[in-house]
């Protein structure tokens, strides 16, 4: 196996003290497996924390898509760990990259109801009104896809507060305020409302 392999696998694992070793014996900190997949975005799947600092320090590059268009930002908004988080962001990522549903990392973690994360990332520059292939925003997500419960409420909180635009409606024309009515989401409704939604 060669080195960049074993630093691939080590990363998967959460081993930090073999990541030090084989960085400290020439392994590429950009090591990639077959795929595409690179050890920061392994370790990142894995929320292993300590690894990726040691990439990131050593210069790992956080934006390399693997096939299926994961990248170490883009998994952290699925993982929803905010420690990770701040680690790429250490990095400097592209903001703007997509999953492969056309995604930034906003969307996944607003309709899996990562509220800390959310927060978190709404400190950057995130579009926060970006439009993913379902023709869906984080706010949409975050209705849709939320259970109108207290998480993905303050979800809807933070984004508005964020400056979300209200009235982005799916490719049906549907409204956030419309969709929130539909499923009797009344904390939603109200939020939607005082933001001037339709």
């Amino acid at each position: 196996m060669t080195r960049n392999a074993a630093l691939w696998q080590a990363a998967e694992q959460g081993d930090a003290g073999r990541v030090r070793d084989l960085l400290g014996r020439g392994a590429s900190a950009n090591a990639r497996r077959p795929d595409g997949r690179t050890a920061l975005t392994a370790a990142a799947l894995g929320d292993h924390v300590a690894v990726a600092r040691l990439l990131i320090d050593a210069g790992a590059d956080p934006d390399p898509q693997d096939t299926a268009r994961n990248n170490a930002l883009l998994v952290t908004g699925e993982t929803g760990s905010v420690a990770m988080l701040r680690e790429v962001l250490r990095a400097g990522p592209d903001l703007t990259r997509t999953n492969r549903f056309g995604g930034t990392a906003l969307i996944p973690a607003a309709d899996r109801g990562h509220v800390a994360y959310v927060r978190e990332l709404l400190k950057t520059e995130i579009n926060v009104d970006h439009v993913n292939n379902l023709s869906w925003t984080a706010l949409l997500e975050a209705v849709i896809l939320g259970d109108g419960g207290t998480r993905h409420t303050e979800i809807v909180r933070l984004l508005l507060a964020a400056g979300a635009n209200p009235n982005l409606a799916d490719r049906e024309g549907v409204t956030p305020l419309a969709h929130a009515n539909q499923r009797g989401y009344g904390a939603m409704v109200q939020l939607l409302t005082s933001a001037g939604g339709k």
